[in-house]
């Protein structure tokens, strides 16, 4: 398992479109993958509990992923809400 903190760099934040973007990409990998922020933590694989979270830009996150894939995955990830993609 890895945690990493990241920063999220989406000028909207993550809104419908970029919650479902997001889910898009955790979805393309086997290991599970949570994002925590204050006492949530929820599945970026859900789109509805990622809705949950109302997340800003600028925002700090704790990303975990575990499995197989899970290097692969926190790099994706990463690089999406980093803006980068």
């Amino acid at each position: 398992m890895i945690k990493k903190p990241v920063t999220i760099q989406l000028s909207t934040g993550l809104e419908a479109r970029p919650v479902a973007q997001l889910v898009q990409v955790a979805s393309q990998f086997n290991s599970e993958i949570y994002v925590e922020i204050g006492k949530k933590k929820v599945n970026a694989k859900s789109i509805m509990g990622m809705m949950t979270l109302g997340l800003d830009s600028g925002e700090e996150i704790m990303l975990s992923a575990n499995g197989e894939d899970e290097e692969a995955a926190m790099s994706s990830i990463e690089r999406y809400l980093s803006n980068q993609n």
